[in-house]
């Protein structure tokens, strides 16, 4: 019965001490990981904030973590108390670093969540990975350019022979197939493969909802080590444009990829090209 007892106990011991070795590696690892780094403190949200709730929340909500310079998000929080009297706009999720600009004055509240849509305009929502939205910090109310980029892909259509090239490299082709009966030799069957291309293709879309995926929850046996997911979860953002921008942002969504640029109003709309391998090196 003794024997057993002890057993039991040494036991315990030891899978004390591997526990206490483990986490000691772990953060041993983290060091060595930032060593020649330099390094920032940033606030790194452990729980879920709820738009409108009052930034006191925070302080049972929040963790300090060490982290590089170069990964630090703009606009970081650097003290809890920059935002006394300031509630979140936006839901906020576990993961996400503390931004000053998710958080507004409650008076502000009514007209942050409530952007009215202009008369005349559609609204649409695509879903993108923060770094195709301003690494998430789009807010409703904001101008934003589209750009969109498309792979390469095979057009087989009627070249015609006396149109004037669109863009440099790239062919004109007819909407209708040559009469084969037809002695004008000024069109032909041609198959191409466009060049990969990035333009902007929408200007001034007015951003009017602002949500967030639910973020991966880590398992708490990884958590126990340390392990922590990056903040990976998609945007939901609904723009506001007049019917022909709309087209525009709906066939790129879906054929190519899209990003979003922050845009002013006074912002020039001239002076943009389709961008290519023949043209990005000008």
């Amino acid at each position: 019965m003794n024997r057993r007892l002890i057993g039991i106990v040494l036991a315990v011991a030891l899978a004390g001490v591997g526990t206490f070795l483990l986490v000691n590696y772990v953060r041993s690892a983290e060091d060595r990981a930032l060593a020649g780094e330099e390094t920032v403190s940033v606030y790194v949200l452990d729980d879920r904030v709820a738009s409108g709730e009052s930034a006191d929340v925070l302080a049972n909500r929040v963790r300090i973590e060490e982290i590089p310079v170069k990964v630090r998000t703009e606009g970081s929080v650097a003290s809890l108390t920059d935002l006394t009297g300031r509630v979140a706009a936006v839901d906020l999720l576990p993961g996400e670093q503390l931004t000053a600009d998710r958080f507004i004055y409650p008076a502000e509240l009514e007209t942050f969540g409530s952007v009215e849509v202009p008369e005349g305009m559609l609204e649409v929502s695509i879903s993108l990975s923060p770094q195709r939205a301003m690494g998430g910090q789009l807010i409703p109310g904001q101008l934003v350019a589209v750009v969109a980029s498309f792979p390469p892909f095979t057009i087989a259509d009627t070249l015609d022979e006396n149109a004037e090239p669109a863009e440099s490299g790239s062919f004109a082709f007819t909407a209708e197939s040559p009469d084969p009966s037809s002695t004008d030799t000024t069109t032909e069957t041609a198959t191409a493969t466009t060049p990969n291309s990035t333009h902007l293709v929408v200007h001034k879309a007015l951003v009017t909802s602002v949500k967030v995926e639910q973020l991966p929850q880590v398992p708490d046996s990884e958590a126990a080590a340390g392990v922590e997911l990056a903040p990976t979860g998609n945007l939901f953002i609904t723009l506001a444009a007049d019917a022909p921008d709309i087209e525009k942002i709906i066939f790129a969504s879906e054929f190519g990829l899209v990003w979003l640029a922050h845009e002013t109003e006074t912002a020039p709309e001239d002076a943009t090209l389709i961008q290519t391998r023949l043209t990005i090196y000008l």
